[in-house]
């Protein structure tokens, strides 16, 4: 197996993730993504907002940008499911335009991270399964203010189910994906008497 590939696989799952937690947002009012709930951040537009603003700020340093702590000088860029779909979108693709130029060296490549006073210097394997930690982190929070509104949470923690494969394929129609593009070869879903 490719050094890459589990890093790959986990950036594809992200994008797919969000998409699939936004979409599920998409449905609620308003008033119910702007909700007060408990979480570490206050509502669920907080909370996407908070994922957002912290993928800019790796992305970007991932990509040999020095945004730094400018990241997060507006904590809520988007105001709606509809902006914040658009601009995680956009954000999952750059970073799955980084993931898909690494090779074994590239995983070894030191990234700048401007914090503003200092700069980091990470390895870019370990700056990556910080930030898709991250992501998982919040993503589960949200999905369970999520759970407290009258749109059913999506599921989030089956690496693209076999067992939602007529859904998966719509997602990923919707994403521009095929199972060849995310997993490098077609792949065969095993059923009970194959």
């Amino acid at each position: 197996m490719s050094d890459v590939l589990p890093y790959r696989s986990m950036a594809y799952n992200n994008a797919w993730a969000n998409h699939r937690l936004l979409t599920a947002c998409a449905r609620l009012s308003p008033e119910e993504f702007t909700a007060k709930r408990t979480g570490f951040f206050p509502s669920l537009r907080a909370t996407l907002n908070h994922i957002l603003i912290i993928d800019h700020f790796y992305v970007d340093a991932m990509e040999g940008g020095t945004l730094g702590p400018d990241a997060w000088t507006d904590q809520e860029p988007c105001a709606t499911v509809a902006a914040l779909k658009e601009a995680q979108a956009a954000v999952d693709r750059r970073l799955l335009n980084v993931v898909e130029a690494l090779d074994g060296a590239g995983l070894q490549r030191i990234v700048s991270v401007h914090r503003g006073t200092s700069i980091q210097r990470e390895r870019m394997d370990r700056l990556l399964l910080h930030l898709f930690q991250h992501q998982v982190h919040h993503r589960g929070q949200a999905h369970s203010m999520l759970s407290g509104t009258s749109v059913s949470p999506p599921q989030l923690d089956e690496f693209f189910s076999a067992g939602e494969a007529p859904l998966r394929a719509t997602e990923f129609e919707e994403l521009g994906w095929t199972e060849e593009k995310v997993w490098g070869e077609t792949v065969r879903l095993e059923r009970k008497g194959d």
